[in-house]
C-alpha cells in the first residue's frame, strides 16, 4: 500500500465479476486503506480472487432485490473504520494517479462537506467514449462514514447525503465493462423492465439529490413528454449528430444507436405493456 494513512475505504457490491474484479481491487488498493467487497454468492471464480488480497473483505450477502438495498445492508453491517468510503461497481477504477489526488482531497476537508462528486468515463467495446454527451457524468461517489444512503429505487439509484454540503472535485473513474456484447444486451433488457416501472411511478426530479443529478432527473422528466417511440430516434440523433457522437468510430455508433436508441424502444415497449397491465 503507498499511502497507509489513507482514510479511505471502498464497497463494491459483486456478482460472478471475475472478468473485472482483480483490476477493480488491485487498482482501490493502492490508495485505499482497505475494501470490503459484498458478494451476493457468485458461482464463478470472484470469490476466490478477493481472498488472494490481504486487504479485501470479503462478505457473502444474498441478493435483497436491488443494488441500493444491497449498498445500504453493506453501510449498515460493515465493520467500516475510516472517515470516507467509496463506492465503486466491480468494472469501474480510477486512472492512475487519481487515487492519490482524492486523498489530496479529501485531506482537511471542512466538517460541512459530508460528499464528494467524481466524475465517470465512458468506455464501450474497449474504446473511451468521449463525444455525445455521455462522457464524464457528474456522480456522488465518496461520502464520510455515516452521512450517506442510497436512495431506494428500481433504476437509476444514487447515493443521497443524509446532511452536509457535497463537493465536486475533477477526479476521474473509468466505467470499463469487459464483457462481450451479448451480456451488454442481456443486462439491457433487464434494466429497461426496471426503467419502465422507474418511469411508470417514480418520474420526479428528486429535490434531494444534488443539482446535477436534479438537472438529470429534470431532463428524463421532459423526455418523458415526448412521442413514445419517436422521442428514442430523437434521442439518437440528438447524441449522434447535434452532440457528434459520430467521432468516436464505429464503437460511438454502437454505443448511440443501442444506448440511446435501441434500449429507449424498449424501455417505451416495456411501458406501453405495464400501462396496458394497470
Amino acid at each position: 500500500m503507498r499511502y497507509p494513512q489513507s482514510t479511505l475505504s471502498a464497497i463494491i457490491l459483486t456478482y460472478n465479476e471475475e472478468k473485472h474484479i482483480r483490476r477493480c481491487l488491485a487498482r482501490a488498493l493502492d490508495f485505499c486503506r482497505e475494501v470490503f467487497v459484498v458478494d451476493s454468492f457468485s458461482t464463478d471464480r470472484t470469490p476466490e480472487i478477493c481472498r488472494q488480497f490481504s486487504r479485501v473483505h470479503l462478505v457473502q450477502h444474498a441478493w435483497p432485490g436491488n443494488q441500493a438495498q444491497q449498498f445500504n445492508w453493506a453501510l449498515g453491517h460493515l465493520p467500516l473504520k475510516t472517515d470516507w468510503i467509496l463506492r465503486l461497481d466491480a468494472d469501474e477504477y480510477l486512472l492512475p494517479g487519481e487515487g492519490e489526488r482524492l486523498l489530496l482531497l479529501l485531506n482537511g476537508q471542512p466538517k460541512d462537506v459530508n460528499g464528494i462528486i467524481l466524475h465517470r468515463l465512458r468506455y464501450f467495446l474497449g474504446k473511451h467514449i468521449r463525444f455525445g454527451g455521455t462522457d464524464r457524468v457528474p456522480l456522488l461517489r465518496v461520502f464520510r462514514r455515516g452521512c450517506a444512503r442510497c436512495e431506494y429505487r428500481a433504476m437509476d439509484e444514487h447515493l443521497v447525503l443524509t446532511g452536509g454540503q457535497v463537493l465536486t472535485g475533477d477526479i476521474i473513474f473509468a466505467d470499463n465493462n469487459l464483457e462481450p456484447l451479448e451480456n451488454w444486451l442481456n443486462k439491457h433488457l433487464n434494466y429497461a423492465h426496471r426503467e419502465a416501472s422507474t418511469m411508470l411511478h417514480e418520474n420526479r426530479a428528486g429535490n434531494h439529490l444534488h443539482r446535477s443529478l436534479r438537472n438529470k432527473r429534470r431532463s428524463k422528466a421532459g423526455y418523458a413528454r415526448f412521442p413514445m417511440f419517436w422521442r428514442a430516434a430523437g434521442y439518437f440523433l440528438y447524441r449522434y449528430i447535434i452532440r457528434l457522437g459520430f467521432l468516436d468510430g464505429r464503437e460511438g455508433f454502437l454505443w448511440h444507436f443501442l444506448q440511446g436508441w435501441w434500449y429507449r424502444t424498449v424501455v417505451d415497449q416495456f411501458l406501453r405493456e405495464k400501462s396496458r397491465q394497470t
